[in-house]
C-alpha cells in the first residue's frame, strides 16, 4: 500500500489566489497513518469516490465523534458518581474518575444558595474567573432544585456542568472544521483525543476552549472585531487565550497588520471588561481572589517547579520565586517565537506561533492540571496536522493522567500506589512529550516542505489578514544583506544607500528594491505567496 505525503523535496510555493473550489484534502492519501487505519474504514478513498457536497456530513460525524468522545469521560465518573464521590478510602484516584465540579457545589457555598463573587465570606470566594464562576452559579441554580441532600445536589450539580461542556467540545470542533480550510478532517484528532476523553469533565476549561476557537474561526474569517470579542471572553473563563493576542501581534507586525491586531486587542478588552467590571465594582476582594490565589500558590502538581523539587537535585522555590522566574521564562520564550516569528524564511501560520506560546505559559506554569492538556490540543491540531506526532504526545499525557492518580493513592496509603520516583518520572515525561510537538512545529516552520498545510499549497487558512499577506517588515532582509559582500552589491544599490532619503521617497529600501508593488523579490518566499502588486492596506474591521 503506498500513500501520497506531503514531505516531498520541494513544498509548493503558497497560492497567489484562493482556489474558486476548495479541495478537501483526504487523510487517507495525505497521512501514513491514516492510511495504514483506512482499512478498517472502508480503504483508501478512491479516484472515483462520491464526496459529499458541502460539510454537513463532515461536520455532523465529527460532532457525533466529539460528543462520544466526552460521553466517554462522563462514563468513567459512574463509579464516583454513584458514591457522589465521597466514597470510602482511595475511590476517585483508583477508578481514575475524580473531578473537581462536584467538590465546589458544598466546598464554594453553592449549596447554600451563596452568589459567586457576592460573598464577603472568605471562604466561599472562587479561584476561578467570572465566567466559569457565571457556568457554576447557573448549575448550581438547576442543582437546588433537586430534591435530596447536598450530595445528591453535588451530583447533579456536575450532571448540569456536563451539559455546558458537551456544548463548548461541540462548538470546538464545528470552529475547527472552519478554521482548517482544506484539511477539515483533522478536526477529527480534536474529536477523537484522548486527552478529552479523560480530562474533559474534571474542570471547566472546555468553555475557554470553545472561546478560544470561536476566537480564531472569527480571526480566520478575516473579522478582528469579532475574534478579539472571544478572546476576551474567553479570558474571564481562564487566562490563556489571552496568550492568542501575543501570538497574533507577532505576526501581524511581520505583515504590517497592525491595526487588525489593535482592533482585535479593543475588542478583547472590551468584552473582557463588560463581564469583569461589575464583579470588580460590587466586591474587588472577592474578583481579585482568583489572581491573588494563584499568586500565593506554590509548586504545584506536573509543573516543572514540582519536578525540580522532587528531583535529585531538590530545587524548592518560595511562590514569589516561582512568580518571578516564571514571569522570565514566560518572557524569553516570547522573545524567542518572537525571533522565530521574524526570522523564518516563510511567515509562521498563526496556529503555529499560538501553541509555541501556550505550551511556553504551560511548560513554566506553577501547576499542570491534567485538563490543561485541552488548551493545546485545538492550536496543536491546526499547528501540526500529523497523526503520528499528535499521538506521541497524546500517549505522554495519557501516561501523566494515570499517574497522578496512582500517586495521590500514596497520600492516603504509602504502602500502595505509585511513589514519588515515579510520579516525577511521569511529569518528565509529561514535559518530555510537549516539548517533542514543540520541535515539530519549529521544524516545520523552518522547513515547509514538513508542514502539511503548505505542502499542499497553501498560506495560512486560519490566518484571515494574514493569509497571503505580502511581509512588511522582517529581520530576514537585514540578515541577507548583511550576507551580501558590499563589493558584490549592485551599483544602484550602493547608490541607493547614499541618496537613502530620496530613494527612501520612492518607496526603496536598502536592498534597491520597492519595499511596496512589484519588484519586492521575496515576496514569494515570505510565506505569503501574493502578487507583489496585490497587497492591500490594512482595512480589516
Amino acid at each position: 500500500m503506498t500513500v501520497s505525503t506531503a514531505e516531498v523535496d520541494e513544498a509548493p510555493e503558497p497560492r497567489a489566489t484562493r482556489p474558486t473550489t476548495l479541495v478537501v484534502t483526504a487523510p487517507s492519501l495525505d497521512d501514513p497513518v491514516a492510511n495504514l487505519g483506512a482499512d478498517g474504514f472502508g480503504g483508501v478513498l478512491g479516484r472515483r469516490a462520491r464526496l459529499p457536497r458541502g460539510r454537513a456530513t463532515m461536520a455532523f460525524l465529527l460532532l457525533l465523534l466529539t460528543l462520544l468522545s466526552t460521553a466517554v469521560g462522563i462514563g468513567m465518573r459512574e463509579p464516583c458518581f454513584k458514591s457522589s464521590w465521597t466514597g470510602g478510602g482511595n475511590q476517585q484516584y483508583t477508578h481514575m474518575c475524580y473531578t473537581d465540579i462536584p467538590f465546589m457545589y458544598q466546598g464554594r457555598g453553592f449549596s447554600q444558595g451563596h452568589v459567586a463573587y457576592y460573598s464577603t465570606n472568605p471562604n466561599d470566594y472562587l479561584e476561578y474567573p467570572v465566567i466559569t464562576g457565571a457556568a457554576m452559579e447557573t448549575a448550581a441554580l438547576l442543582a437546588r432544585h433537586v430534591p435530596g441532600d447536598a450530595n445528591n445536589q453535588g451530583r447533579w450539580f456536575y450532571v448540569f456542568t456536563t451539559w455546558f461542556l458537551l456544548a463548548f467540545a461541540a462548538i470546538t470542533v464545528v470552529a475547527l472544521i472552519g478554521v482548517s480550510g482544506p484539511r477539515p478532517w483533522d478536526a477529527m484528532m480534536f474529536a477523537v483525543a484522548p486527552g478529552l476523553m479523560l480530562n474533559g469533565t474534571i474542570n471547566w476549561d472546555l468553555i475557554a476552549v470553545g472561546l478560544a476557537a470561536v476566537a480564531l474561526l472569527a480571526w480566520a474569517r478575516g473579522k478582528p472585531v469579532v475574534a478579539g470579542i472571544f478572546i476576551g471572553l474567553g479570558t474571564a473563563a481562564k487566562l490563556y487565550p489571552a496568550l492568542l493576542l501575543v501570538a497574533l501581534v507577532l505576526l501581524c507586525w511581520r505583515a504590517g497588520k497592525m491595526k487588525s491586531w489593535a482592533l482585535c486587542l479593543a475588542g478583547a478588552a472590551g468584552s473582557w471588561l463588560a463581564v469583569n467590571l461589575p464583579f470588580m465594582i460590587e466586591n474587588w476582594h472577592s474578583w481579585t481572589y482568583f489572581y491573588t490565589f494563584n499568586e500565593n500558590r506554590g509548586a504545584d502538581w506536573g509543573s516543572l517547579w514540582l519536578f525540580l523539587e522532587y528531583s535529585p537535585l531538590h530545587m524548592s522555590f518560595k511562590p514569589n520565586q516561582i512568580n518571578t522566574l516564571f514571569a522570565v521564562l514566560l518572557a524569553v520564550s516570547c522573545v524567542g517565537i518572537g525571533l522565530i516569528a521574524w526570522l523564518a524564511r516563510h511567515r509562521p501560520r498563526v496556529a503555529q506561533i499560538a501553541f509555541l506560546t501556550a505550551a511556553a505559559f504551560i511548560l513554566f506554569n506553577k501547576v499542570y492540571s491534567p485538563q490543561y492538556v485541552l488548551w493545546l490540543i485545538p492550536l496543536a491540531v491546526l499547528a501540526r496536522p500529523r497523526w503520528r506526532d499528535f499521538l506521541i504526545w497524546q500517549a505522554c499525557e495519557v501516561l501523566y493522567y494515570g499517574a497522578i492518580w496512582m500517586y495521590l493513592v500514596t497520600l492516603n496509603t504509602p504502602e500502595r500506589g505509585l511513589p514519588q520516583g515515579g510520579y516525577d518520572t511521569a511529569i518528565a515525561i509529561h514535559i518530555g512529550g510537549t516539548l517533542f510537538f514543540v520541535v515539530q512545529v519549529i521544524r516545520d516552520i523552518f522547513d515547509t516542505r514538513r508542514d502539511p498545510v503548505r505542502a499542499g499549497g497553501f498560506d495560512d487558512p486560519g490566518g484571515g489578514v494574514l493569509d497571503q499577506a505580502p511581509d512588511v517588515y522582517g529581520f530576514r532582509d537585514l540578515l541577507e544583506v548583511a550576507a551580501v559582500p558590499s563589493q558584490s552589491r549592485p551599483a544602484e544599490t550602493a547608490a541607493a544607500g547614499e541618496s537613502g532619503d530620496e530613494e527612501g521617497e520612492a518607496g526603496t529600501g536598502a536592498l534597491g528594491t520597492a519595499r511596496t508593488g512589484a519588484g519586492h523579490s521575496d515576496e514569494a518566499a515570505t510565506g505569503s505567496g501574493a502578487d507583489a502588486d496585490a497587497q492591500q492596506p490594512d482595512t480589516a474591521s
